[in-house]
């Protein structure tokens, strides 16, 4: 029997030899990499995080201390190490989730994969405890440096800091990354941390042994007291943490169990919150990944553990005719300027950062503040692409409602992995953008269906100076381009019943069905279509391409239908089709106004296609509604 097979739970790891524990270190890294390559996931955090969840769950009690991880991605470890040994179906319907799940454990208590918030969770988690007269259980936060640069991360330690008797530990994970290097001034400052050894020992000493001292012993100590900090900081800046009154332990060896161990006991012990900071290595023990310069392997797919080589070259995907054609803008456009807030690979700005290496700004995870500086630099003459997921597009809507669309500013927003994502599961599912975006006055929004129509509505977009605009496309592979067999005003009509071969449409306009397809829900659209007309339905199917505000074009299509089907992949409350039903409404026609879209609801993780059909935004289930209806 293997080390890791005796690991049921954490009482199993407290129970092993200290001689035991690089061997298990080692067991789950090969589990790790053995497993992830067959499903995919995020392999190259977790490996840099093996001693690290060894060490807190020799030294806490969970699920009695509660351990809260910032992002959850880095939780693989902590699920073997709790008894989830069943990686074979992870990320995918009825498997394990890729971040924590409390549906999965009693261990797991946040389901994290957002950055940045663990601090807040973790200090509310502590107080309640402390108020239920629970001062014996401790709160674990473990905070990536990458998501220390989230804004939110400061206010929580703005709080945490000023409650001296709170039991709670920080625990900063340090590997110089978030997806990418992270960068700013935190990381530099956090690069130049170090610490003194036996600073508190001596210092406790002195304060005891001077302070005695008659008349002067106060007033000496603090004089001493004063240089020391001096020297301290001078040699070992973390005056970060401790001027805001935190309690500093580290930097830690991360990969050093017994060192570990130390440091996390001294954090239990002190009766206050601490912060420890702990230097790790992303990608650990597996060359691939190391050697990976992008992202050291942060989200894999399949690939091979030998290698670490895709097992399939995935086709175009939707990121990359963004990518292009936003250097080709690039080069036309010395004014256009591109932000993202930690994710310039997995947007598709690196090229653009390659080429125009002065007009790219990477904000690290701070979204909120992504989209003011972006209304800033378009007061200051420029037209900012701000590319971000879809999902994050939530945590800056006070700055677009607020910063961008009161002050008129021509700032273009680029959402990938828009719609159902699938395998990340409820909290990326970019399901609420257009519902968001909706609300806002005077933004306007595209919804492209093809890469040919990204690259026209990029183009499109950052000629508007008075107001935010907003492209938002899916997430993997582009699909062949979706002709239109004729343009109606804005409108692009993609097929109709009883048009000729070259688009001429019928001399009757009217229609049974007027189907709206709403970006990459063209192909299902078209398929609708056809189920529609084989049941002897005359339809006809256009995109808006704009659509928001709704075009009047669309609603001067609705007159001649006997009835409107708006599909889109995206939150069906508020969405395109609340918005075109209301339009329709208000131009005093009574046609009826179907939606098809997302449920108001959270996602469980599974393929994109499973989870499309779960939630029946398939063309067998739309076309089966409409005909009932109808």
């Amino acid at each position: 029997m293997t080390v890791l097979d005796s690991i049921n739970g954490p009482e199993d790891v407290k129970a092993l030899a200290p001689e035991q524990l690089p061997e298990l270190a080692r067991e789950v890294r090969d589990f790790l990499v053995g497993e992830v390559s067959k499903t995919g996931g995020h392999l190259g955090p977790n490996l840099g995080v093996v001693e690290l969840t060894i060490a807190m769950h020799r030294v806490f009690d969970s699920p009695r201390d509660t351990l809260v991880f910032d992002t959850g991605h880095q939780s693989y470890v902590h699920k073997l190490l709790t008894g989830r040994r069943d990686f074979s179906g992870l990320r995918t319907r009825g498997g394990l989730s890729g971040y924590p799940s409390r549906s999965e454990s009693v261990h797991d208590v946040v389901e994290n994969s957002h950055a940045s918030t663990s601090l807040s969770w973790a200090e509310g988690i502590a107080k309640a405890r402390r108020l239920t007269g629970e001062r014996d259980r401790h709160t674990v936060a473990v905070i990536g440096d990458g998501a220390l640069t989230g804004g939110m991360a400061w206010e929580a330690i703005n709080n945490i800091a000023a409650d001296k008797d709170l039991p709670l530990v920080i625990i900063v994970n340090d590997n110089e990354r978030s997806y990418a290097p992270t960068i700013g001034g935190l990381a530099d400052r956090l690069a130049m941390l170090r610490t003194t050894p036996h600073y508190e020992k001596v210092l406790d000493w002195g304060k005891d042994r001077i302070s005695r001292t008659p008349i002067v012993g106060r007033t000496a100590y603090q004089a001493v007291h004063s240089m020391k900090k001096g020297a301290k900081d001078f040699l070992a800046p973390q005056g970060l943490f401790e001027d805001l009154g935190l309690k500093y332990v580290g930097p830690v060896d991360g990969h050093d169990v017994p060192a570990l161990e130390s440091a996390l006991r001294r954090a239990r012990s002190f009766g206050g919150p601490v912060l420890v900071h702990v230097l790790t290595e992303k990608g650990r023990g597996y060359e691939p990944a190391r050697r990976h310069e992008g992202d050291q392997f942060h989200a894999v797919g399949v690939i091979n553990p030998e290698t670490g080589l895709p097992l399939e070259i995935a086709g175009r995907g939707w990121t990359d005719e963004f990518s292009d054609e936003m250097v080709r803008i690039g080069a036309e456009r010395p004014d256009v300027v591109a932000l993202t807030a930690a994710m310039m690979i997995p947007v598709g700005l690196k090229a653009f950062a390659d080429a125009y290496p002065d007009r790219i700004f990477d904000v690290g995870i701070a979204e909120q503040h992504a989209v003011t500086m972006a209304s800033g630099l378009s007061f200051g003459g420029l037209h900012p692409v701000v590319a971000i997921y879809a999902t994050f597009l939530n945590r800056a809507f006070d700055q677009l409602l607020m910063d961008c669309a009161l002050h008129r500013q021509g700032v273009t927003f680029v959402l990938d992995r828009a719609g159902v994502t699938g395998s990340d599961g409820a909290s990326h599912n970019g399901m609420w953008d257009m519902t968001l975006a909706g609300v806002v006055p005077g933004l306007r929004l595209a919804a492209p269906r093809d890469g040919e129509q990204v690259t026209a509505a990029l183009r499109e977009a950052v000629d508007v100076t008075d107001a935010p605009s907003v492209i938002r496309f899916p997430k993997g592979s582009v699909p062949a381009p979706i002709p239109a067999v004729r343009r109606v005003g804005s409108l692009d009509i993609l097929h109709e019943t009883g048009a000729d071969a070259s688009g001429v449409p019928a001399s009757d306009p009217s229609c049974d069905v007027l189907l709206v397809a709403v970006g990459s829900m063209a192909t299902t659209g078209l398929s609708v279509a056809a189920k529609l007309e084989a049941e002897g339905r005359r339809v006809r199917v256009i995109d808006p391409r704009w659509c928001l505000p709704v075009s009047t074009d669309v609603v001067e299509s609705a007159r001649a239908a006997g009835v409107v089907a708006v599909i889109e992949d995206n939150l069906v409350h508020g969405g395109v089709g609340s918005a075109i039903a209301q339009a329709v409404r208000e131009a005093g026609v009574s046609v009826p106004v179907r939606t098809y879209g997302i449920p108001k609801e959270f996602l469980d993780h599974a393929s994109r296609g499973q989870v499309l059909d779960a939630i029946g935004l398939t063309p067998d289930a739309i076309s089966a509604d409409l005909l009932g209806a109808h």
